[in-house]
């Protein structure tokens, strides 16, 4: 049986950066289409870029998907693209951001066939700008999520003595 094809646009945003955040994804496969959003009380922009990725893959219920994801964020599209990911995957992330969530999309992004595609952002793409209406949305939420790993290695920096 042949893997389906899955086409996703995700957009991430952040009110002010660090700042109240958020994703949002359009996944649709056939006549199937589905819609994910979440807001963070304090995270960045290249996080919720990246987390909507994330959890659009997380979504996908067959393994070893046709994935074609359209982004905004030349950040994730050129960091998996040209693979510097990979680079920084070998060298265990040293002196890069955003580990934590780097690692857990290596995780999903590997049981899938995954072409990324950049598109620019706000230029009348009608999926990206639902994407872009979503992550806004959710960045603006009364009950936001806490971005654990985020506030966390914000804390320690601001712990250190010099």
């Amino acid at each position: 049986m042949e893997k389906p094809t899955v086409t996703i646009y995700t957009d991430g945003a952040a009110r002010g950066n660090p700042g109240p955040g958020g994703y949002g994804v359009v996944l649709m496969s056939g006549n199937r289409r589905k819609e994910l959003s979440a807001g963070f009380r304090k995270t960045t922009n290249n996080r919720m870029e990246l987390l909507a990725v994330i959890k659009a893959l997380e979504a996908l219920k067959i393994e070893g998907s046709h994935v074609e994801i359209f982004t905004d964020s030349r950040y994730v599209c050129e960091a998996v693209e040209e693979g510097w990911v990979f680079s920084w995957e070998r060298k265990q992330f040293k002196k890069k951001k955003n580990r934590d969530l780097w690692l857990r999309f290596l995780e999903v992004y590997r049981k899938h066939k995954v072409k990324f595609h950049w598109v620019k952002g706000h230029s009348n793409v009608k999926e990206n700008e639902r994407c872009d209406k979503l992550a806004t949305l959710a960045s603006k939420t009364k009950h936001p999520l806490i971005d654990e790993n985020y506030e966390n290695e914000q804390k320690e920096a601001n712990n250190t003595l010099f």
